[in-house]
């Protein structure tokens, strides 16, 4: 008769294993993620203002002929994943056969392309193929040292993207979707200090929608968008806002205030003007005379897991090794 210590191992053990495999599989979920954004199934059924059918959802579909069956399946995995729901219902006919109807969540509703507030260019940014290429070289940088994106693709992030214009969409559109989210959440909570600037730097602005929602916010604000020449020269008109390409690290346009939207690391400027749980410590910047306002996202140290199981601090910093160029701690200000 075997052990209650014997039984735990052994119960312990296939545990174990079921997880590796789970792990092993973790990659299935992303892509069926980016599978339903990219076949719009979020928008399909927002279009028809509530459940529909897997038929309404094919036909809903850009294709001429769209393979239901595997639809059905993907579909399956996106219900057990929480991003839809599934419902029997009665056949129309009256029959006895059931149809089964599929609806959003609020997972899926963060989905929905033409939505103020989308992750949906997010989702496709970092499972593109040329985003996922980096993590194959995790172990090699281990070994060697370096950066992931460097090695697959023999250049760093932004000399890469200045060369290929469909990532450079792919990648600014998902910056400038998550973007977007933090900055509807951050401007409105700092009136006092944005009411004393006339004239606003987003240096790293990307195409600009962080620097646009808070003009659109604080009006009398003349907003400056800069970046690399090549990153500004694909963003969209704003009111009140200007793009200027260049390199932060050779000049920056002069305006009252620098702000950057960046999460203040242990090397952070000793000039910055910390905008954290409220705080304001201002200090000049030693060359410019501009003062720099620097959004960070205080982190806890504590190094847990958070909801849902995503560890956001050990994931980030590891996306960042995979996909940043390498700079010196003196120049480094890391997204």
């Amino acid at each position: 008769m075997e052990s209650v210590k014997e039984v735990n191992e052994e119960e312990g053990s296939l545990r174990g294993q079921a997880q590796v495999w789970q792990l092993m599989f973790g990659f299935a979920d992303s892509m069926a993620l980016k599978s339903a954004v990219e076949l719009r199934l979020a928008d399909i059924i927002h279009s028809h203002g509530g459940p529909i059918t897997l038929s309404q959802i094919a036909s809903g579909i850009d294709s001429s002929s769209p393979d239901i069956p595997y639809l059905a399946r993907l579909m399956r995995m996106l219900v057990r994943k929480g991003i839809f729901t599934a419902n029997d219902h009665p056949s129309s006919d009256g029959g006895d056969d059931h149809q089964t109807e599929y609806g959003l969540t609020h997972i899926s509703k963060w989905l929905l392309h033409d939505s103020e507030l989308s992750l949906a260019p997010m989702v496709v940014m970092e499972n593109n193929p040329w985003q996922l290429a980096p993590w194959h070289y995790l172990a090699n940088c281990v070994k060697q040292g370096g950066i992931a994106f460097e090695k697959a693709h023999g250049c760093n992030m932004w000399d890469f993207a200045s060369r290929n214009p469909e990532f450079n969409k792919i990648f600014n559109d998902g910056l400038a979707s998550a973007t977007k989210i933090v900055m509807t959440a951050f401007v409105p909570q700092y009136k006092d200090g944005f009411d004393t600037i006339q004239s606003l730097v987003d240096v790293g602005g990307g195409t600009g929608g962080a620097i646009a929602e808070i003009v659109k916010i604080y009006p009398h604000i003349k907003g400056i968008n800069f970046d690399l020449p090549h990153v500004v020269a694909t963003a969209p008109d704003y009111d009140g806002v200007s793009h200027v390409g260049g390199n932060m690290f050779e000049s920056i346009p002069n305006g009252d205030a620098v702000f950057m939207k960046r999460e203040a690391e242990e090397s952070e400027p000793p000039s910055a003007v910390n905008l954290v749980g409220g705080g304001r410590e201002a200090d000049t910047h030693e060359m410019t005379g501009e003062i720099n306002l620097m959004v960070s996202s205080e982190r806890s140290g504590s190094g847990q897991v958070g909801r849902g199981g995503f560890d956001e601090e050990e994931e980030q910093q590891i996306c960042s090794s995979t996909g940043s160029t390498s700079r010196s701690d003196a120049n480094l200000i890391r997204i």
